[in-house]
């Protein structure tokens, strides 16, 4: 049909905090191998990378401290609380352990 467009020729969303913050905690969780990999259709935990978004998620709630709005701030601390925990179930031990 004319003026139908293919998904691929759809401008991608940007500037939005949410989403942004959002789409760092699928990676994490594609990383605990908690979601399948859309790229590769497939499950691999990868901790290093886990817990190096985990913690750029951290140095984000550090770093906007005081310029999000009680809801943005609420949102990002709930993400990294959620997986923080899914690391350490995935990882099998506490996150502070050897």
């Amino acid at each position: 049909m004319a003026g139908e467009r293919k998904a691929s020729e759809a401008p991608l969303p940007g500037g939005n905090f949410r989403l942004f913050t959002t789409r760092l905690a699928f990676q994490t969780m594609i990383s605990l191998g908690l979601l399948e990999n859309p790229l590769t259709r497939s499950r691999r935990v990868d901790l290093d990378s886990a817990r190096m978004l985990i913690e750029d998620l951290r140095m984000l709630i550090e770093k906007t401290r005081g310029n999000l709005d009680a809801d943005e701030e609420a949102q990002l601390e709930k993400s990294v609380q959620d997986l923080e925990h899914a690391y350490e179930r995935v990882r099998g031990e506490p996150v502070g352990e050897p």
